[in-house]
Formats: structure tokens, sequence, C-alpha cells
């Protein structure tokens, strides 16, 4: 299970979807049938929700460039040019300072269609040896004030040259950034931030010519009403997708130093779990550094690169994504939806959701557990509109697949108010939840996709 910070507290072969062709190459293994009740179209919660990113050629020439240059082709993205300057990081979880080339990118001004309390950033980035990205945000208030810039990660896909980190103790006494997330820090004043930019920094080590890739930047940025309870959604959608299966608990005591082992690996596990399910997996190669004889090695191998040395632990948002998108051509992002119906608009389209939630034992029947914060994945639904979910906190794969009740499981994935068991007030998620896709999806879940922003 997710380790909580401060603040944060099957299926479309007979879908007319499928008759598009919806379902990739890669996972239509994984398909069974499902019938549709209900329109497929994204609800009116989501418009508490402005989803925005960078990611065509045009996007990246339109930014402002020091160094850094746009590339075509199928997948378009940024790199370093001619580096801007060289600079010193030290890094704090190594006590090691290094030299390093950059060059930056820094967005147009993206005003947002929700005058946000929260942005949560993600990204998409090939980082060779050698290499590392800084993202950073800076945002106008409703005042017309600024912040400060904001740094939302330090990041590579491996670990060798800096430890990914997330950076605390940022705020200017009107916001905060709390690991991953950027927010508002009194709301009830009427505060919100009006509009945003991003700025990637490129690095690389002095005298080589190796580039990190950006091919994706995305912000979410929400206003969330504060609430114990939602409104409940009418069931559309029967069907499931058939999605693979792991546990984090049989990994229990394994690798201690990436948060403790698998008990605490809800996050990287349900990554993996939609990794594979669209064709994409580690190679032997990529897997060499695990223990001979472990179950699931890919695991392991999910929580060490997407651990945040900062935070201590694998549930930081942006980095499971990140991580999501080493893959051969895979696309990631983390957002917030709006209710179980724009679920079942997504898993119609193919499209499993990783969500991220918190609860008592009690508000949760079947899983016989409570938790501060978890990761599952929805990948389908009962005749009765229940929720077909692969938990993670299972005690070995084939317990994986559960049905929660519709009812429970809306309410605890959507609210951003919740009491603990001493009754005290904490923070939910407000429907925050992982997508993956391939770069390049079908027609179908192209649509579906746009149709929340994110493509």
């Amino acid at each position: 299970m997710n380790r909580p910070t401060s603040r944060r507290t099957v299926l479309t072969a007979a879908l007319a979807v499928a008759a598009a062709g919806t379902v990739p190459s890669a996972a239509s293994a994984h398909a069974a049938t499902a019938s549709s009740t209900a329109p497929s179209t994204p609800s009116a919660a989501a418009l508490s929700v402005d989803n925005h990113s960078w990611h065509t050629y045009t996007d990246w020439r339109g930014g402002f460039c020091a160094g850094t240059r746009a590339v075509a082709g199928r997948r378009p993205g940024l790199v370093i040019g001619r580096p801007e300057g060289r600079t010193d990081y030290t890094d704090p979880h190594t006590g090691r300072t290094s030299a390093w080339e950059y060059a930056t990118w820094t967005s147009p001004l993206h005003r947002s269609a929700v005058p946000a309390t929260e942005v949560i950033a993600s990204w998409n980035a090939h980082t060779p040896e050698g290499t590392w990205i800084q993202i950073e945000l800076q945002g106008r208030y409703s005042d017309g004030t600024w912040t400060p810039w904001y740094v939302m990660g330090r990041w590579a896909s491996g670990d060798g040259d800096i430890r990914r980190t997330s950076v605390d103790d940022q705020g200017d006494g009107r916001s905060s950034v709390w690991t991953d997330t950027f927010s508002v820090d009194d709301p009830a004043s009427g505060l919100r931030l009006a509009a945003h930019r991003m700025r990637l920094t490129l690095h690389r080590a002095p005298g080589t010519r190796g580039t990190p890739t950006v091919w994706r930047l995305g912000t979410m940025a929400s206003d969330v009403p504060d609430r114990f309870t939602v409104p409940a959604s009418v069931p559309g959608l029967v069907g499931e997708l058939r999605v693979p299966r792991y546990s984090q608990n049989i990994h229990a005591g394994q690798y201690p130093e990436y948060d403790n082992g698998g008990e605490a690996w809800c996050s990287p596990t349900s990554s993996q779990m939609i990794i594979e399910f669209w064709g994409r997996r580690p190679t032997p190669e990529d897997l060499a550094w695990v223990e001979p004889g472990l179950a699931d090695p890919q695991v392991c191998h999910a929580a060490r690169f997407t651990y945040d040395y900062q935070y201590e632990g694998c549930g930081n948002w942006p980095f499971n994504a990140a991580y999501a998108a080493t893959y051969d051509d895979m696309g990631a992002a983390v957002t917030r939806l709006g209710s179980l119906t724009d679920v079942e608009t997504l898993i119609r389209a193919g499209i499993p959701v990783i969500t991220s939630q918190s609860f008592l034992k009690e508000e949760l029947t079947g899983a016989g557990y409570g938790t501060s914060g978890h990761l599952m994945t929805v990948i389908g639904f009962t005749a009765d509109g229940d929720v077909i979910a692969n938990d993670p906190a299972s005690p070995d794969n084939e317990a994986v697949r559960r049905v929660y009740r519709r009812r429970e499981w809306e309410n605890i994935w959507l609210r951003t108010k919740r009491h603990d068991a001493n009754g005290k007030v904490r923070s939910g998620t407000g429907g925050v939840c992982y997508l993956y896709w391939p770069a390049r999806p079908t027609p179908a879940q192209r649509r579906v996709l746009r149709s929340f922003g994110l493509l």
C-alpha cells in the first residue's frame, strides 16, 4: 500500500469500438465481451478538471527554447541541441556533486479552464545513461501575482546518475508542493491558480552527445469540491478486461531499501499489471539485478524504478506514469475522473484505470483491510454494476481479482474528506488515477482520450 504524504493523503470485442478495431494487438489476447447500457461521455463532474499537454512538434516549437530543439517524427520530442551552460548538482541522497551541461524549454502560459486548487504534472521521457531531467511549474494566481518556480520532480529512468526525487519544503505562504502535487494552502480563501507554465531542464554529462528526449509533458489542474460523500452513478457497462494479476504481498521483505519491500508496493505492482496488459515487459537483461528464484521479478523492477528517494516510497504518482512510458511506444498521465461512468468509458475503449483511494476496513466490503492510501486497477464491471478490480493487496496472484460494491468504491475513491479510525478528518484523493495507453492508440481510443483532454 502507499505511504501517505502529509497532503494526499473483458471487454470490448462485442462493442462498437471493438468493431472499429479498438483493442490493439498487444492487448487482444486479454479481451472479453461486454455490453453497454449508458452513454460513453465524460461526466459533468469532470468539468472540475483541466488536462493539458505539450506533445506535438508544434507544441515543442511553440515554447521558449534555450539550448533545446524540437525533433519531428512519428513521436515528436524535445532534445538538447546546443547546451545553454553548465551547472553543478549535489545529489541530496548520495552527497555526490557532479557537473552537467543543460538546456531548457519553457512552455507558453496555459490559462486553465478550471481555476485550480491543485496541479499535478506528468511526463513521458527517455533518459539514457548520463542524462536526467528536471520538471518545474510556475503559476499565476487569480489575483494576478505569481508563484515561484516549483520543482515537480528530478527524474531519470535509471538510478546510476542521480537518484530520482521529489523536493520538500517548497512554498511561498500561499501555496506549497507536497511530493508530487502543487496545492493552494487555503482554498476557502477563494485564491486559485488561474494559469501556469512549465519548464523542462535537460541535463547530460559534459562533453558527451547524449540527450534526454521528452515526448509528452502534461498537467492536470483541478478544483474538486470538498466532500465526504459523492453522488452515485448509474451502471452502464458489463464486461471485463483480462489484465495480468500480481500480488504485492508475495514480495513482503524483498528489497527493503525500496520502502520496506512488497507490502508497500501497490503502485508499482498496479503499474506493472497494466504495462503487461499492453504487451510490454522488462527484458531478461533488465531483470538481471533481481535475486534469482524470486517470483514475478518484474514487480521488484517496477518498485526500484518508481522509487522516490525523498518521499521514501514507490507511490509518487508522476514517477509511476513516467516509468510506464519508458516502455516502447507507451503514453501515460496522471489525472482525475469524475465518476465510475468515466471509468466505464475508458474500459469500453479497452483502457484499464489505476485508481488511488483511502478507506477504513468497514468502508470497503470484502477488502479485509483499511489503508491511508492504496492503488488498485479497475478492469471491469459486473451485471449489477459492481467494480471488478485487480487488488495487489492480496495473498497471492490468484486472489488479486476482486469484486467490490460499486457505491462503496465510488465514494472512497472520489471523496476529498474522510474520517480515520480515530475520528479525525483526513484527506481523500478526489478521483486521482493513472492512465497508460499505446503511443499510437486506435481511433476509438484516441477519441476517448481526447474527450478527457489527454491527447
